[in-house]
C-alpha cells in the first residue's frame, strides 16, 4: 500500500476524519496555489515578497557576516518567485555555492531545474524531490559550508501551535551549530483580514481543497462526488489558528480503493491549519527549540515577518 492510500484511509477512518495536506500539491494543486497567492485576499504572498525585493541586501548581509560562502536550502520552494531576489544578491556577491530546493512535488522540483538556470546562470542546483527532513541529509553531503535553510509563506503554520515546536526540534537535530534558518510567519492582526484570506471570492481555496478529493478519485480509485462537499473556513483569534475543513453535505458513503468510508451530514473533514504568531511567541518557541533570533524584516504593513534564526550550540 502507498503512502498517499495508507494516509487517506488512515485519516478518513479516523474520529475526526481529517485529510493530510502534504497531498494537496499535485499538478493541478500547485497551479491553484499559484493562484491563491496571486489573489486579492491573499495578502502574505505581497508582504513577504515586499520583504525580499526591499530588502534582500540587508537579509543578504545577516546571513553572510563571517561566511564567506553559504548553501542556501528551500523547504517548499514553490516556483522561487520571492527567494530568487535573495538568490540573485547572494550570487552577485559570489557567497552561494548550492542552491538546494526540497519539495515533495517533483513537479516543482523540475520547474526549478529547468528555470532557475536562465535566470542566475552561475547558481548550481541540486534539487530534492522528498520530505524536507529525509532529503535534509542528502542536501549536507553537497557541501560541508554553513547552510541558509529558507521556510517561507507562512509554512511554518501549518503545523499547530504545540506542534510547531517538535518541527523545530527536529529540524535542529539535523543542522550545525551556526547554521541559520529563515522563517516566514504570517503574524495575529485584524480576524477579518486573515479569514478572508482563506476564503478569496473567487474559490481558489475551495477549489484547492476540492482538489483533494478528485485526485483520490484519479489515483486511489476513489468515488468522491464533489458536489457532496463544501468547503469551510474559521479563524479563532484568541489561538491564532486558522483551520480549512470540507463539510459532508449529505450522509453518503465513498469507496477508496475497495474501502468504504461513511460520512454523516454535516460531518467535517479537516484540512489545513496556517497558525499566525505574536512576535513573543516566536522569540519564546526559538530560543526552547535551540536557536536564537538574528533579525526580524517586516513588511511595511506589520502583517508579515521572516526572522533569522541561527543554530545555538548543542549541550
Amino acid at each position: 500500500m502507498n503512502n498517499f492510500l495508507s494516509d487517506v484511509l488512515k485519516g478518513l477512518q479516523s474520529s475526526p476524519k481529517y485529510l493530510d495536506s502534504k497531498y494537496f500539491y499535485d499538478k493541478k494543486g500547485d497551479e491553484l496555489f499559484q493562484k491563491i497567492m496571486d489573489s486579492d485576499e491573499y495578502y502574505l504572498t505581497n508582504a513577504e515578497m515586499e520583504i525580499f525585493c526591499k530588502q534582500k541586501s540587508q537579509i543578504a548581509d545577516t546571513v553572510s557576516h563571517h561566511n564567506n560562502q553559504i548553501d542556501v536550502i528551500e523547504f517548499g520552494p514553490g516556483d522561487a518567485t520571492k527567494s530568487i531576489h535573495l538568490l540573485k544578491e547572494l550570487a552577485s556577491r559570489k557567497q552561494i555555492s548550492n542552491y538546494m530546493p526540497i519539495d515533495i512535488s517533483e513537479n516543482i522540483i523540475n520547474l526549478l531545474n529547468t528555470s532557475l538556470p536562465t535566470k542566475i546562470p552561475d547558481l548550481t542546483i541540486h534539487g530534492f524531490a522528498g520530505e524536507y527532513f529525509q532529503m535534509l541529509p542528502l542536501a549536507h553531503q553537497v557541501s560541508s559550508n554553513k547552510k541558509l535553510v529558507l521556510f517561507l509563506g507562512a509554512n511554518i503554520g501549518n503545523f499547530k501551535f504545540d506542534e510547531m515546536p517538535a518541527f523545530l526540534q527536529n529540524l535542529r537535530t539535523l543542522l550545525s551549530t551556526a547554521d541559520m534558518v529563515l522563517i516566514g510567519f504570517d503574524l495575529k492582526k485584524n480576524p477579518n483580514k486573515i479569514l478572508a484570506a482563506y476564503d478569496d471570492k473567487a474559490g481558489y481555496t475551495r477549489e484547492f481543497n476540492l482538489n483533494l478529493l478528485r485526485r483520490i478519485n484519479s489515483e486511489l480509485k476513489g468515488n468522491f462526488e464533489i458536489e457532496n462537499f463544501q468547503h469551510y473556513a474559521m479563524y479563532d483569534p484568541s489561538t491564532g489558528a486558522c483551520k480549512s475543513y470540507l463539510i459532508s453535505m449529505k450522509e453518503q458513503s465513498v469507496m477508496i480503493d475497495n474501502t468504504t468510508i461513511h460520512f454523516e451530514k454535516n460531518e467535517p473533514v479537516f484540512m489545513e491549519i496556517s497558525q499566525k504568531y505574536s512576535l513573543k511567541e516566536i522569540h519564546t518557541i526559538a530560543h526552547q527549540c535551540g536557536f536564537e533570533v538574528m533579525k526580524y524584516f517586516f513588511d511595511n504593513n506589520k502583517y508579515f515577518v521572516d526572522v533569522i534564526v541561527r543554530c545555538n550550540g548543542m549541550e
